[in-house]
């Protein structure tokens, strides 16, 4: 944990990558803060941040008393903002690229065939 990025950032992406592969479930409780301080070691209001950034987007539920859940569609929800940062970071500038050499979505589409069947 230490390629630029700030560590709750960090986190918060190990969680969700959790989720994402399934091994952490909808419904099924999150780490608590003093357990990702532990395993990151990082002080607990870090990790604290990194939970409540996941909060804050739907991700994970808090219930008072009992802890942090991941929240019901909260598989879905990661997956749809992976596919949009995807889309964003890979799939704009390759087309960007595309239209300044010339290259039609066909020419591309097939190049990215080609590649894919090697």
């Amino acid at each position: 944990m230490d390629d630029g990025r700030p560590l709750f950032i960090q986190i918060a992406e190990a969680i969700e990558a959790s989720i994402l592969d399934g091994s952490l479930a909808e419904d099924e409780q999150a780490p608590s803060t003093n357990e990702l301080a532990a395993f990151h070691r990082v002080n607990p209001a870090t990790a604290g941040k990194g939970l409540n950034l996941l909060v804050d987007r739907g991700i994970l539920l808090k219930r008072r008393g009992l802890g942090t859940f991941v929240a019901p569609g909260a598989q879905q929800m990661v997956r749809n903002e992976r596919v949009e940062q995807f889309a964003q970071h890979y799939v704009d500038p390759l087309l960007d690229e595309a239209r300044a050499i010339g290259l039609d979505t066909k020419a591309v589409l097939a190049m990215i065939r080609d590649r894919d069947a090697s």
